[in-house]
């Protein structure tokens, strides 16, 4: 799965669409969590970023806490899940991201990872989203990160990873045109060779950290025994 990701290059501000009723702070990111608005670029306006929520609510939720749920999506079974099949015809999106976390179990315990690009650049996560209206009639729009198989640098640390997307893949996600295998044929384990893997402090573990340290390396206290 994925639940923790960083953004601390700021996307471009000229571009920015805050959500209805928010204000949306400019600032690096070292711990997104679920429920935080995230910079998304969505399908219907590809030229944008948007700030939605994390943790998708299909329209048709009677209850919003269900985001708390929906998270991550599975790219092999996007087409069964009442709440991935609909959005994935023509609400796809990218969520901007330069990394993200994965804790892996140790004889002492669970050690978090932070896995990047290994050029350190931003990259983009394959999403889907969808907007949710409240009984007062506010609208809320909301996403959730595809997840797939682990490559060969994951599968060490985790049994799923998010779909990272290159820019000729991110766009042909977006486009409308594209026919719906083909569109599933992008949710692909991303090229391990392309990517680094390190360990970081146990600090990221509380959504209260937010703070440039939680992304250097870090080394374990030894043994005693």
């Amino acid at each position: 799965m994925c639940g923790r990701y960083t953004l601390t290059e700021l996307p471009d501000e000229s571009k920015i669409v805050p959500p209805a009723g928010e204000t949306i702070t400019l600032k690096p990111r070292y711990n997104i969590a679920p429920t935080n608005f995230c910079a998304v670029i969505p399908q219907a306006d590809p030229a944008r970023i948007y700030y939605y929520k994390w943790g998708l609510v299909p329209h048709w939720a009677k209850d919003a806490k269900v985001g708390y749920k929906m998270i991550n999506a599975r790219a092999e079974t996007l087409q069964e899940k009442p709440a991935f099949r609909d959005p994935l015809k023509g609400q796809r999106c990218l969520v901007l991201a330069d990394g993200f976390y994965e804790w892996k179990n140790t004889g002492q315990g669970k050690q978090p990872y932070r896995i990047t690009l290994s050029s350190e650049t931003t990259f983009t996560f394959a999403g889907l989203y969808d907007r949710w209206i409240d009984a007062s009639g506010n609208p809320m729009d909301t996403f959730t990160i595809i997840t797939t198989e682990p490559n060969e640098l994951m599968i060490d640390i985790h049994d799923r990873m998010p779909v990272i997307l290159d820019e000729p893949a991110g766009q042909s996600w977006l486009d409308p045109r594209i026919p719906i295998p083909d569109a599933l044929g992008l949710l692909a384990p991303f090229d391990a060779s392309l990517m680094q893997a390190y360990p970081v402090s146990p600090a990221v573990g509380s959504v209260r950290n937010d703070h440039e340290r939680l992304i250097r390396p870090y080394s374990p206290p030894p043994t005693l025994f």
